[in-house]
């Protein structure tokens, strides 16, 4: 089990490496990969009944302890991400399939990445699994009826069907979760140790599905998807901070903010696309897929050296 346990830490400290590379391999050798195209739903599925395994009651603390915090991080999330996607389809005049796609994955909840993200960040961690578990439960109904409102200019979308397919690989995995988590009691927690493992595994593989099924589109148009994914994140970033710098957080919320507004569940975002629209729709949540994890370790890097540079200053000040 401890051979086990340190395999998972390893998958998890190097998760975008391993969708990096698969994204790539699942490029250059789709037939290797185009057979997992069907477990892309079940895939999902399996990442949020882990998450729900995970969830326990003081993970909602933050919410009764500072629930304006959360409301704000919630809101930027579900107002920021899908408002720059609308404005980037807009703006570029993308084609129907890739607009629904990118403004499917500005929809989508936080990415469960952006919890490891703000550890490494020195971010408010307890801000950001908040806002994390609270815009996943939501999801159900605000991701719909965002696609529905903002993508229905490029493509006909299913309010009912979008609410139906959330329910069924979100909802419902996390509360079988929580309830085997109740059942399992300690076995639970030994359980917790592999899961990093069981979702790195779970997101390279639909990562490496919607990449193979979609080769040939991602040859023709790959480049457009990755500026525009690369403009939506950063764009995230960059508002998810300046929102919270706006409303006078301190640095670690400002952290845990921006990283939770600019990361996606784009797991989620690949399987509705897959299931609803087409292989191409799917093609800017897999890409983000692999751009958020790498800007986002990169981001958590610059935002740890600016905790330690004021952490120095403070020293120097207190010695003086």
């Amino acid at each position: 089990m401890r051979a086990l346990a340190a395999l998972s830490r390893f998958a998890g400290n190097t998760f975008a490496l391993w969708v990096l590379l698969f994204a790539v391999l699942a490029f250059l050798e789709p037939t290797w990969f185009i057979s997992l195209k069907v477990a892309i739903v079940p895939l999902l599925g399996l990442v949020m009944f882990g998450m729900g395994l995970t969830l326990k009651t003081e993970d909602f603390a933050e919410v009764f302890r500072h629930p304006w915090r959360v409301l704000l991080g919630v809101v930027a999330h579900f107002v920021i991400m899908p408002g720059v996607a609308w404005l980037l389809c807009a703006a570029l005049r993308l084609p129907p399939e890739i607009a629904v796609g990118v403004i499917l994955v500005g929809c989508c909840p936080s990415g469960t990445a952006s919890n490891v993200m703000t550890w490494l960040a020195k971010g408010d961690l307890a801000l950001s699994v908040a806002i994390a578990a609270v815009t996943t439960l939501l999801a159900p109904l605000l991701t719909p009826a965002l696609i529905w409102l903002l993508a229905s200019a490029w493509l006909p979308v299913s309010f009912l069907d979008l609410f139906w397919s959330i329910l069924q690989v979100v909802l419902l995995p996390i509360v079988l979760g929580v309830i085997a988590q109740r059942l399992l009691g300690a076995r639970a927690q030994k359980a917790e140790q592999v899961l990093p493992l069981v979702s790195v595994i779970s997101i390279v593989a639909i990562v490496a599905a919607v990449v193979s099924a979609s080769q040939a589109k991602i040859a023709e148009s790959g480049l457009l998807i990755m500026a525009v994914v690369i403009l939506h994140n950063t764009f995230g970033f960059l508002l998810g901070y300046f929102t919270a710098r706006l409303f006078k957080l301190p640095l670690a919320q400002r952290k845990a903010l921006s990283l939770e507004v600019g990361m996606q569940n784009s797991g989620l975002g690949a399987a509705l696309a897959s299931a609803h629209f087409s292989p191409l729709a799917a093609v800017p949540s897999a890409l983000f897929s692999v751009w958020h994890n790498i800007s986002g370790a990169l981001l958590a890097t610059w935002f740890r050296r600016m905790s330690e540079r004021e952490e120095r200053l403070a020293s120097i000040k207190t010695q003086d």
